[in-house]
This record gives structure tokens, C-alpha cells and sequence, in this order.
């Protein structure tokens, strides 16, 4: 069941989104989804459900749509963010709460289908690529897309996720490397960070949208660089 949110203040918005919805889904035979709509973004701060997928409008009322999304992420929320807006200039923001995607009014039906494509790909990774550590004489299933970055402290994998938990268990760095997908840069001899959860790097540190900082080599700064910004493109296609 894909569950999706719609966040925006004027009504006939909110139903036009709704009417795309449910033509890309019939055009694709998806039935397993529900859309739940809120009118501004302290409804949909206040609602209990958690949602995969949240359309987002920028221009509401306080808490507008930015400070509705950071406001989200603060809390521990990684639903897939599309804003909704009319200023191009805006989207630039955007980057800061990790948003998926932007769409501009009024809406474009070709880019809307290309949005969602993008967003089903991302949902069905989420959902199918994960690693199992052996802890003890049981084990643990963990999702690629929850860990945040790896870090390695004597014979001992500490696995950071995103919701503040860690992980750990006996495994050398080079090992998990083969393991994990190419969201994954080797940031530091003792690193691998999700480049998911990465907003920068600056003084030989990972700048994380969490607020945490770990270490970069001085030599892998450039490179990191580099990854960074062509895994914002791969996402964006």
C-alpha cells in the first residue's frame, strides 16, 4: 500500500493533484495506494499517519511548506517531499529538507508522470534492497536506505541510522562496501556515508541533513564532491 499526502491550501489544487493521482495509477493498474488530503500544514503535522509519498505546497499559511518540511525531518520523518509551487526560485530551498522533487503550477501532466515514475523506483528500492548482520547468534535485517553512514571503531561495524538508533556488529569496512549499493561513498578510511543523508563538505567534514558532521579525507573531499552531485542527478532522471 503506497500512501501518499496531499498538503495544500487551496482546495481546487488539492483536487487537481488528486485527479493526476488516480490517472497515473489507473494508467499503470496500481490499485494498493490511498491519497489522505490536509488544508494546511499544521493539519498534516498533527495527523497520526505516516506517508511514503508527500505533495507539498510552499505558499500557505504559517507553518508554510518549508518550515512544514523541516519541521517533518526534525522529527525523524523521510517520507519522499514533492513541492507544488508557482516560483521557480523557490526549489532551491528545497534541497535543504532533502526534498525529492518539485513540480510547478499550474501542472504539467508529462511532468507529473515523470515525477511519479521516479517516485515508484524510489519506494520499490526502499523496499527491496537491504543487508542482514549477524549480531550474536541472531541476526538483523537492515535496510540500505535507513542507514545514514557506517563507521568502523576497532573489529566492530557501527551501522548510524536515520531514525538515531546504531547497529553494530563484527565485520571489516572493505566487506560491507561490497555489500551496499553506489548511494555509498568511502568519505574516510573508517566511513562509508548514504550520500541520500549528505548536504555538503566543507573542512575535511560530511555536513549530514540531520546536523551531524563526520569526518572526510582531505584527499576524498573532491571525489566526494563529485558523488555527491552525480547522485543528485541520477535521482532526478
Amino acid at each position: 500500500m503506497i500512501k501518499i499526502a496531499i498538503c495544500d491550501d487551496e482546495p481546487i489544487m488539492a483536487q487537481e493533484l488528486a485527479g493526476h493521482l488516480a490517472d497515473y495509477m489507473k494508467e499503470n493498474r496500481i490499485t494498493a495506494y490511498s491519497v489522505s488530503s490536509f488544508p494546511n500544514g499544521r493539519a498534516l503535522l498533527d495527523a497520526v499517519e505516516r506517508f511514503d509519498v508527500i505533495f507539498l505546497d510552499i505558499q500557505m499559511e504559517q507553518p508554510d511548506g518549508m518550515e512544514t518540511a523541516k519541521l517533518l525531518r526534525r522529527r525523524g520523518d523521510h517520507s519522499l517531499l514533492v513541492f507544488v509551487t508557482v516560483l521557480k526560485e523557490l526549489v532551491f530551498d528545497a534541497f535543504q529538507v532533502e526534498a525529492y522533487d518539485y513540480l510547478l503550477k499550474p501542472l504539467d501532466s508529462a511532468r507529473f508522470h515523470q515525477t511519479m515514475d521516479r517516485v515508484l523506483r524510489s519506494l520499490e528500492q526502499r523496499t527491496t534492497e537491504d543487508i542482514v548482520i549477524q549480531r550474536g547468534t541472531g541476526c538483523e535485517v537492515v535496510p540500505l536506505s535507513d542507514i545514514v553512514y557506517c563507521e568502523v571503531l576497532g573489529r566492530k561495524i557501527y551501522l548510524h541510522k536515520r531514525d538515531g538508533t546504531v547497529s553494530d556488529y563484527y565485520d571489516k569496512l572493505e566487506d560491507l562496501e561490497r555489500r551496499v549499493d553506489g548511494r555509498f561513498f568511502k568519505c574516510h578510511r573508517s566511513y562509508l556515508v548514504n550520500l541520500d543523508y549528505v548536504r555538503g563538505c566543507q573542512d575535511g567534514q560530511v555536513l549530514l541533513f540531520q546536523g551531524e558532521r563526520i569526518p572526510a579525507s582531505r584527499l576524498r573531499e573532491r571525489e566526494l564532491t563529485r558523488a555527491l552531485l552525480c547522485h543528485m542527478k541520477e535521482r532526478r532522471r
